[in-house]
């Protein structure tokens, strides 16, 4: 898997360019939170669940499904002062599940293991990403900090970091512009 760091970049990459003022910090924490929870599904190993089980490491908590619904979860709990079912709830439904769903699409990339469960609980099939750069990284932070990650994470800070970082400045610098051009009057007509 990639490291817990990197997960944890891209929920709050993603948060940055989510680019909704209010109540940032939330949606910083809230981003981060998602980006990493798939992970939890390892402490199904002390209860005695197989690795390639539905409900096993990099099963059902790395699905579509689950990015969904906690997504939804995400958005209802958290952010109560949206009005439900308005196009800003679906908004902020989607960024999350979105969100979530990196974190399976990153394992993805990954070079070993069973692969993720994408489709689960319909299929516990497992698919990998044609190309796999990322070296899998052990579950816990215990080799984060005691530094035996560190080449892990160099890799992954030029295979997700800076590709993640260059998308963000993207999206922010086309939404500046938009808003130029929406507050200079400037139409898609105009030259």
């Amino acid at each position: 898997m990639p490291t817990v760091v990197t997960h944890a970049v891209v929920g709050g990459l993603a948060a940055h360019a989510f680019g909704e003022k209010a109540h940032r910090r939330r949606i910083w924490d809230a981003a981060i939170l998602v980006s990493v929870l798939p992970d939890a599904d390892v402490l199904g190993f002390r209860f005695g669940v197989a690795y390639e089980s539905c409900l096993g490491h990099r099963g059902f908590f790395h699905s579509l499904l689950f990015s969904a619904i906690v997504g939804a979860a995400c958005v209802l709990v958290l952010f109560g002062h949206v009005p439900r079912f308005s196009g800003r709830w679906w908004k902020h439904v989607l960024f999350f599940t979105l969100v979530g769903a990196s974190h399976g699409a990153l394992d993805a990339f990954t070079d070993g293991g069973l692969g993720i469960a994408f489709l689960a609980p319909l299929s516990n099939s497992r698919f990998f990403a044609p190309w796999t750069p990322i070296p899998v990284c052990s579950i816990g932070l215990h080799d984060v900090f005691t530094g035996r990650a560190v080449p892990v994470i160099g890799l992954e800070a030029v295979y997700v970091w800076v590709p993640a970082l260059l998308a963000v400045v993207a999206v922010r610098f086309c939404r500046r512009r938009r808003e130029r051009r929406v507050g200079s009057g400037a139409s898609d007509g105009d030259a």
